[in-house]
């Protein structure tokens, strides 16, 4: 083969891959009509629109810290850098003023924005590709009608190459295909209801699943746990019994647990509080019982019987002496000096799942920056544990941590300086 027909060729490969991305990131995607109709939102549009916002914790995203309501700005980190929320009021020159309901339904369903461009995973398209067209529709309704906030959109701040729009093609090429949700027939409507709000609006799987090197959720590990690249928090596994898995939970405890940010088996704290703060304890009954019935059904993962456990001795107390030291001094007045727990808020490490949990993200987290349920109706004064993060250093916090993780019959691997030390450096 002579050197220009092999470069043909070569041109030619690659022309037919370009053909192919194109082609895959246009699947399932309509084409938009010539001309956007004109879109009036009945009452109850809006009503159903602005319930279902709060469902899918749109503002949770959408608003900077101290700003306006839904006007953007908020930086989500990534390992692959920065992206910024982008303003979703109602304002023609920086918000989805001039968006037609077909444009947001676009966005929403196939993650491509008005103007053609890609959009970022970050806003979970991958999970609201499932949110029905009528639902998209009365979001989009609820939206237009907020004040309208003057704020230009932030520019991301990612890395080479991925702050191109090749690269993202390539990515949904791979990872992402526009779906519909589809009711399982040999389920009831609760539980397809709530499949429905937990694996579509509510996008939990974008916390509690496991990613891929390049940052895609893997199906396979679908509500399989999750380090949050954004906050330095791990979401535990809803498929495993000793992290956070509800089979052995009451419907009416995940109930209270969604709607409360308490519960008599555990607390929401974290990401997670924020999550009941701004979004859970807003939705109806009916469907706080669906996401229940949905979630204490899931495949389980069995935890490890003791038999199968690596075998390590009950070390008493005093074989930590540091970590007992600081837990006498600075825990045990409210959680007990055996991890017994108090009266009121303070609640059990012993036998706690939170304190075993792997790897001990959450654990470091709460002892740097305190760890507080969400003011809710239903717990309207929530108690909570102040910060130590000025208070103890890497060192104390990390023996601490490991005599925690190691007393009272635990048997979790110890906490290291280093983990400490890169919790502490996270946002």
């Amino acid at each position: 083969m002579t050197p220009r027909r092999f470069l043909v060729g070569l041109l030619l490969l690659a022309a037919l891959a370009v053909a192919a991305v194109i082609g895959l990131n246009r699947r399932g995607e309509a084409p938009l009509p010539p001309q956007a109709a004109v879109f009036t939102a009945t009452p109850e549009q809006l009503q159903r629109g602005a319930y279902l916002a709060l469902a899918g914790n749109c503002m949770g995203c959408h608003t900077a810290r101290g700003g306006p309501p839904y006007a953007g700005g908020l930086p989500i980190e990534t390992p692959f850098g920065s992206v910024h929320a982008s303003n979703l009021t109602p304002d023609e020159a920086t918000g989805i003023g001039g968006w037609s309901a077909a444009e947001f339904w676009r966005a929403m369903h196939n993650g491509r924005s008005k103007d053609g461009r890609l959009l970022y995973p970050a806003f979970p398209y991958p999970s609201f590709t499932l949110v029905t067209r009528e639902d998209s529709d009365a979001i989009y309704a609820h939206l237009r009608s907020l004040p309208p906030v003057r704020q230009a959109n932030q520019p991301h701040a990612l890395r080479f190459p991925y702050n191109t729009q090749a690269a993202l093609a390539v990515w949904r090429a791979l990872f992402f295909e526009p779906a519909e949700f589809r009711a399982d027939a040999t389920r009831d409507a609760a539980w397809n209801r709530g499949a429905y709000l937990v694996r579509g609006l509510a996008h939990c799987s974008a916390c509690h699943s496991g990613r891929n090197a390049f940052g895609a959720t893997d199906t396979a590990l679908e509500f399989g746990g999750g380090l949050m690249p954004s906050s330095h928090w791990y979401a535990p596994a809803l498929t495993a019994a000793d992290e956070a898995g509800l089979v052995q939970w009451s419907s009416a405890e995940v109930v209270r647990l969604l709607r409360t940010g308490v519960a008599e088996a555990g607390s929401t704290l974290g990401p997670m509080a924020e999550v009941v703060f701004r979004s859970t304890q807003y939705l109806s009954e009916a469907d706080l019982q669906a996401m229940a019935g949905f979630l204490r059904v899931l495949p389980q993962e069995l935890a490890p019987v003791a038999a199968q456990r690596p075998q390590q001795p009950q070390v008493p107390a005093t074989a930590f002496p540091r970590g007992a030291a600081i837990y006498t001094q600075h825990c045990a007045q409210c959680h007990g000096d055996h991890g017994e727990g108090g009266l009121g808020a303070p609640r059990a490490l012993a036998g706690n799942r939170a304190v075993t949990l792997d790897p001990p993200a959450n654990l470091i987290r709460v002892l740097l920056l305190g760890g507080y349920v969400p003011a809710t109706a239903g717990n309207p004064r929530p108690h909570g544990m102040p910060p130590f993060v000025q208070t103890l250093s890497d060192e104390e916090i990390a023996a601490v941590l490991t005599y925690l993780r190691g007393a009272w019959g635990h048997q979790a691997a110890p906490v290291s300086t280093l983990d400490v030390l890169q919790s502490r450096q996270g946002p």
